[in-house]
């Protein structure tokens, strides 16, 4: 597939991951359209870290993914459409699951529709390592049970079979890429690693809710290169496809490994009070990403511990926008 010139949609395009692919779009010389969820200032989200040619080279949209007529303009003329809008706070989908059952699911049926309807080409939807929940064998394949273990994972796992069914019922070319726990710059307080990296840089504390859980965290230019790749590839078509590293680590080990490399002497605390519901708490997530290199010659190329770094790195120098007193949100 040839980037240059081809008119793309990326849902979410505001957010972490997909400010990330949208800066590699247009650097791929993509005609890149944006839909964002609306507000008052236009504002264009996390792409406010971008350059100004980035920035010149988008064209924004801005509506609500659970509008299947603002979502049906948005896809209108596109050939290529990268889905990742969606609600992921895994503690507001305890609060709020029928707004995380809307945006996630209802909102993929509406991108599904509308791509269905004007032709795309390929589209690309985005799932998350949570849907296998506590690993019943590791490392995860795609062939792993589903498993709802929180609304939010119950809400991508219906929208991830609705991708399957478009494909099989309409034939489709949808591809769900499957990512694990993706970091890197720019990522919300909200996540782990941002909220331990604020903390370490800013007291002599880092306050945390279960220590125990293993995770297999991948950079966020590693993830990128998946969707890139998945896109690219007519053998994703119809395919469910992991992206992580094979490696994985404990929250604990990972507070101690960025705490070192921080370079501060401090201590990680356990609050129980931060603790998921026992039953919804997933142990363990390590992935087994040979069918992404198997079908895309797809492989992580950044490091855990380079990533570490550069987001280290990137979140020093941006800590105004981030409220270490506020962890696991």
């Amino acid at each position: 597939m040839k980037w240059s010139g081809r008119k793309v949609l990326v849902t979410g395009g505001s957010g972490f991951i997909g400010s990330h692919l949208t800066e590699r779009l247009v650097e791929l010389g993509a005609k890149v359209r944006l839909f964002l969820h609306y507000d008052m200032g236009g504002e264009v989200g996390l792409l406010r870290h971008s350059s100004r040619d980035v920035l010149g080279a988008i064209e924004p949209m801005w509506g609500d993914i659970k509008d299947a007529d603002a979502v049906r303009s948005a896809v209108k003329g596109r050939d290529v459409v990268f889905h990742l809008a969606a609600l992921i706070g895994i503690p507001y989908s305890y609060v709020n699951p029928r707004d995380v059952v809307d945006t996630n699911t209802i909102g993929t049926l509406n991108v599904l529709q509308a791509a269905r309807n004007a032709g795309a080409s390929k589209i690309v939807s985005t799932s998350t390592s949570e849907v296998y929940g506590t690993a019943k064998y590791a490392p995860i394949d795609e062939k792993h049970p589903l498993q709802g273990q929180s609304p939010y994972s119950a809400s991508k796992i219906a929208a991830d079979k609705l991708c399957e069914s478009f494909h099989r019922s309409f034939d489709v070319p949808v591809a769900v890429i499957r990512p694990f726990n993706t970091f890197g710059p720019r990522q919300s307080a909200r996540a782990v690693i941002p909220t331990i990296i604020s903390q370490a840089l800013t007291g002599d504390t880092v306050k945390l809710g279960s220590l125990s859980p293993k995770r297999d965290l991948n950079y966020v230019q590693n993830t990128v290169d998946g969707y890139i790749k998945v896109a690219e590839s007519p053998k994703s078509v119809g395919e469910v496809i992991n992206v992580g590293t094979g490696v994985e680590i404990s929250i604990g080990d990972l507070a101690k490994k960025i705490v070192s490399l921080v370079g501060r002497k401090m201590r990680i605390v356990q609050e129980k009070k931060r603790v998921r519901p026992a039953k919804s708490e997933v142990g363990r997530l390590l992935c087994d990403w040979s069918k992404a290199k198997r079908l895309l010659k797809w492989q992580p190329r950044v490091s855990l511990e380079q990533g570490l770094r550069e987001t280290i790195d990137w979140i020093g120098e941006h800590l105004d926008t981030y409220r270490p007193d506020v962890y696991n949100i």
